[in-house]
């Protein structure tokens, strides 16, 4: 049986005066997966998170959360959601306790018991009843995600969540993000400008350009959609090396610098390349190949615009 997504966009408009914000937007996002949302500055990223939590009006279109409609069944759909922009507010002069007993107030249904499974899920229970004037950025994120947690949301939307944070407190929001969309069955979108760390966080990634999605895919078909590789050889004498694959494999691009050859083949052919080195009496000393990380290949798609 197919899994119903809990996120799904359709033809998602904003045009403000004759500006086309976004351009028939459309994608799907799926219980238990961290969703990455890229897109160079001013691509409508914010402003399509705006339109899912009903921040703003959508020109045209359509956003469903679990089936309810932002449009037209709000209340239905937005307590289904948990969001966090940036840096969570809290009120200071409280403990991280209060602060949660306070939010649970405005919900139904929240009970000592899901408080205390929140606190324990985000790994704040040593920490809980001190005031949160004297929580580090990290801790508040993580007070944060409780709070946005604590109504058991099907979806979690996430504007740069690591903002600020060191690379400890990096790590340990990714960390937590992957136990909540797994441990939870939660829909986690995240939007950030930090390409290594939704390389590292997410199961798939969308794109945004212009307003367009330019193509939604799984992090691993992102970065390993091309079958060639770049490989170097580190050789003696690079010039016998590089004329012996100019003649065994014409279609190689070839790079050389001082005694390191780089080629741009399949992953396949590197036994054959280096059989053809030593057969040819090139002394070869060290062989690597790099495949492309999500920021090459965003670079690529975007035409190296900068993601902010």
């Amino acid at each position: 049986m197919a899994v119903k997504p809990v996120v799904q966009i359709r033809d998602l408009t904003k045009v403000i005066g004759k500006k086309t914000i976004i351009d028939q937007l459309s994608f799907d996002v799926y219980p238990g997966e961290v969703f990455g949302f890229l897109g160079p500055n001013g691509a409508g990223k914010t402003t399509t998170i705006r339109m899912m939590v009903g921040l703003m009006r959508m020109t045209e279109g359509e956003v469903l959360i679990d089936g309810s409609s932002i449009k037209t069944d709000y209340e239905n759909a937005i307590v289904k959601v948990g969001a966090i922009v940036e840096n969570p507010e809290m009120y200071k002069f409280l403990t991280g306790y209060q602060n949660l007993v306070h939010y649970a107030r405005m919900v139904k249904g929240i009970s000592k018991e899901r408080i205390q499974e929140v606190i324990q899920l985000v790994g704040l229970q040593g920490r809980i009843h001190e005031k949160v004037k004297g929580y580090s950025l990290g801790m508040r994120q993580r007070l944060g995600l409780a709070q946005a947690l604590l109504h058991r949301p099907r979806l979690l939307i996430l504007d740069e969540p690591t903002n600020g944070l060191d690379p400890a407190g990096i790590r340990e929001i990714r960390q937590y993000l992957r136990t909540l969309a797994r441990e939870e069955n939660v829909a986690v979108v995240v939007s950030s400008h930090l390409l290594s760390e939704i390389e590292l966080m997410c199961d798939r990634i969308g794109i945004i350009q212009a307003g367009k999605m330019i193509d939604v895919q799984r992090v691993n078909d992102f970065v390993q959609n091309d079958q060639a590789v770049m490989v170097s050889f580190e050789v003696d004498p690079v010039e016998h090396a590089v004329h012996a694959v100019k003649v065994n494999f014409p279609d190689c691009e070839i790079e050389q610098a001082d005694r390191k050859l780089t080629i741009k083949i399949e992953h396949e052919l590197i036994p054959e390349v280096t059989a053809v080195l030593v057969e040819k009496g090139v002394r070869v000393y060290g062989i690597q190949s790099s495949v492309k990380t999500l920021e090459d290949v965003f670079l690529e798609v975007t035409g190296g615009e900068q993601v902010v």
